[in-house]
């Protein structure tokens, strides 16, 4: 029986500003619209990250019963270090999953039943990015759904749960967030190429090679700024994004000076404070 710090642990909380962030984010649109609704940004925060968790355990699952993570070198997986069984992260996994469908459900009645077709569609995806017989994260996959999911579905679902309107500013600042989530993945999947080509995993980065994958990081972290400059026109408010920039550069630093195997595990990090630094001052920019 795996211990409570080793299932922190499993959830992988540097991965969590990647659903924290797109809700701060849709909030502060939603603010700015003069449509705020506290309990239901605090049960779009719910929703995403147990959404998160419950992919981070389901990956768990999959990847460890197909022995993916045996020869691993990034944070614990519970299934491939064998100190929990495979049914008891499944159950996890899907405990988050059940409870986040539930938090959605009251969102769903309080605003439109076709939420329920976005939250049964996210749901899905968490499962097979890794899961089925045919996992599209196996497939270079991973990235397009994360950029769909945690950045357009997750800042504009978070909008229009409490505005009940998709204005363009939603729509705009859902692609910095997005791009952001990618680089943790990118990151990931960087150090993992070695143990994912062996396994047969053809992730993104498998696919790209190292070196395009690098500048594919530098890419997530460098872009999400140009396009704050491109909203300052109708919103120069959003510039107050501009002083998180200094946090992109260690992290493109270590993976652009070819870092590999455990030296890149502390870029997780450093991306997560990115994330959130950028999430935290574009959410206050976009209400005001």
């Amino acid at each position: 029986m795996a211990t409570l710090s080793q299932w922190i642990a499993g959830s992988r909380p540097r991965t969590l500003p990647a659903s924290v962030v797109p809700v701060a984010v849709g909030t502060g649109v939603a603010i700015g619209q003069d449509g705020f609704v506290w309990w239901r940004a605090l049960l779009a925060a719910f929703v995403a990250l147990l959404l998160q968790i419950g992919v981070n355990y389901s990956n768990d699952y999959s990847d460890g019963i197909r022995g993916t993570d045996e020869a691993r070198v990034g944070p614990l997986r519970l299934v491939g270090s064998k100190v929990a069984a495979p049914r008891q992260v499944l159950a996890a996994a899907l405990g988050c999953f059940l409870a986040a469908a539930v938090a959605g459900l009251v969102l769903a009645a309080v605003t439109t039943w076709w939420l329920l077709l976005v939250g049964a569609a996210a749901i899905l995806a968490a499962w097979f990015y890794t899961g089925g017989k045919n996992p599209y994260g196996y497939r270079a996959l991973g990235e397009l759904s994360v950029f769909v999911f945690f950045g357009l579905v997750a800042v504009v679902g978070t909008v229009y749960v409490q505005t009940e309107t998709l204005p363009w500013e939603a729509w705009a600042a859902a692609v910095p967030v997005g791009l952001l989530a990618c680089g943790l993945l990118v990151v990931n999947n960087l150090r993992d190429i070695p143990t994912d080509a062996a396994s047969g995993k053809r992730t993104l980065a498998v696919v790209l090679g190292d070196r395009r994958t690098r500048i594919l990081y530098a890419a997530c972290t460098a872009l999400p700024f140009t396009i704050v400059l491109a909203m300052a026109a109708p919103h120069p408010w959003a510039l107050l994004a501009l002083p998180a920039a200094p946090l992109s550069v260690p992290p493109t630093q270590t993976v652009m000076g070819g870092a590999t195997g455990p030296a890149l595990i502390p870029v997780l990090g450093q991306t997560g404070r990115l994330q959130l630094a950028f999430g935290a001052l574009f959410a206050i920019g976009l209400a005001l």
